[in-house]
């Protein structure tokens, strides 16, 4: 079946595109693109609207295994933002084995395709190392290294950490697992073991084993990392680590927030003094104290009681913000993270607000928010048949209205659909249009 898109405004950074073209789909592939309309199945007038190559998130937290199958909630708002290729496994977490949970997507379909990091600290747990403050043994790195191996070699892109997770884990257990990612080069990223004034020898201490093994390297949601008055020098650290010879990138959202579980090392006694804040910054997204802000009591008695309890912490400065992403090096990522539908405005936010925040409010042109959400990750994953619309590319395509696209999630009300998302379409099929999902399985595993 041959479907053309007629009357749109095509943007397609990867191959420095800007105007009012017609694409014709065949057999999940684009087949052609120019100012003429061929013969079609199917013709879709889109009425001037933009047609992008499908968004693409580097960065997010998959949807967890329930009796064998994914439990649809994230990878749906996803969908629902416009983003057709999304890449779990981050931060050193996976839900269940990546390999398995690839082989899982490939049999039942996924809102969106799926792409998954091995994550260390999954594999630490695995080889028995469960205290998170205390150093591995030699056996429970040996097995690690083994078994994150096998997910690399099961098609994962790359291996996540999350050091600031696992405070024990030490340099040597740290460049070990790294060093699995020689063979086909593939990615490490990391939440960085420290942030705020720490974050220099953070970034520092994970570029090391970049530079060592020849590998690139993805310094996760730095807005979160550097957004305390540091961004302007972490930028010059990365440019400065660029131009030396390593190959490094990296992400944020669009959001002055952060989110994290309270039971985590991120909230372990010294916290206040890092952010200079007090307990109010912190909001619970969970529990008996959903929606408020917390006190020394009710922070105290919640990490004690359900450490699980989703948070955001609202300490990061916009001007940070804005500045990371006024660099060409940094590209867009949802950090999404969803527990029973509650979390962060981000899992159904960040692709439509991106645009709503920092396009129509003259931060970014829409050409490099689109490059930031297209092009930029699908060639940091090395993913040559996405993020763009030539002839021969996936036909992974999201069409927007520039000038209705917003976010509506809110901190009170996270899982809040989108508006301005006009039509999704995964591998030529149409998995979204007019605010309802058609087909949710559209999805299927990204392997490298």
């Amino acid at each position: 079946m041959k479907t053309l898109i007629s009357g749109g405004h095509v943007i397609d950074p990867a191959n420095r595109v800007n105007g009012r073209l017609n694409i014709l789909i065949e057999d999940a592939k684009i087949v052609w693109v120019g100012r003429g309309e061929p013969e079609a199945d199917k013709v879709i007038d889109v009425g001037g609207k933009i047609v992008a190559p499908g968004f693409i998130d580097i960065h997010l937290h998959e949807d967890p295994i329930d009796n064998g199958r994914i439990s649809p909630c994230i990878f749906e708002m996803m969908l629902r933002q416009g983003v057709t290729t999304a890449v779990g496994g981050n931060c050193g977490i996976n839900v269940w084995d990546p390999g398995e949970y690839l082989d899982i997507v490939d049999r039942d379909g996924a809102a969106v395709n799926v792409g998954l990091y091995a994550g260390h600290e999954y594999f630490r747990k695995a080889a028995g190392a469960l205290d998170i403050y205390a150093p591995a043994t030699e056996e429970q790195k040996q097995e690690m290294v083994k078994e994150i191996g096998k997910a690399l070699e099961n098609g994962c892109v790359g291996v996540s950490f999350g050091l600031r997770y696992v405070p024990g884990a030490d340099k040597d257990e740290f460049f070990r697992a790294a060093a699995c990612c020689r063979e086909g080069r593939k990615i490490i990223a990391s939440h960085v073991r420290d942030d705020a004034d720490a974050i220099f020898k953070a970034i520092d201490e994970f570029c090391e084993a970049g530079v060592e093994y020849g590998l690139p390297v993805q310094i996760s949601h730095i807005g979160s990392m550097g957004g305390f008055g540091q961004m302007e020098d972490v930028l010059r650290q990365m440019d400065e680590y660029k131009l030396n010879g390593l190959d490094i990138a990296m992400d944020c959202y669009p959001y002055f927030a952060f989110s994290t579980r309270i039971g985590t090392p991120t909230y372990d006694p010294g916290w206040l003094e890092r952010y200079h804040c007090g307990y109010d910054v912190l909001e619970f997204c969970e529990g008996k104290y959903r929606g408020q802000r917390a006190t020394k009591e009710t922070f105290d008695e919640v990490r004690a009681e359900f450490p699980e309890c989703i948070t955001v912490c609202h300490v990061m400065r916009e001007e940070d913000v804005r500045t990371a992403f006024g660099h060409p090096g940094v590209m867009l990522a949802s950090d999404g993270l969803v527990n029973n539908g509650q979390g962060h405005p981000r899992a159904a936010g960040t692709f439509p607000r991106f645009i709503a925040e920092f396009v129509r409010k003259g931060t970014l042109s829409l050409y490099d928010a689109v490059n930031k959400m297209t092009a930029m990750p699908a060639n940091r994953l090395g993913l040559e048949n996405k993020g763009r619309l030539n002839a021969g590319a996936d036909a992974d395509i999201t069409i927007f209205d520039f000038d209705r696209i917003t976010d509506r999630a809110t901190f009170a009300e996270p899982a809040l659909e989108p508006e301005g998302i006009e039509m999704v379409m995964i591998g030529g099929e149409i998995a979204f249009e007019k605010g309802k999902i058609i087909k949710n399985n559209c999805g299927r595993a990204v392997r490298k």
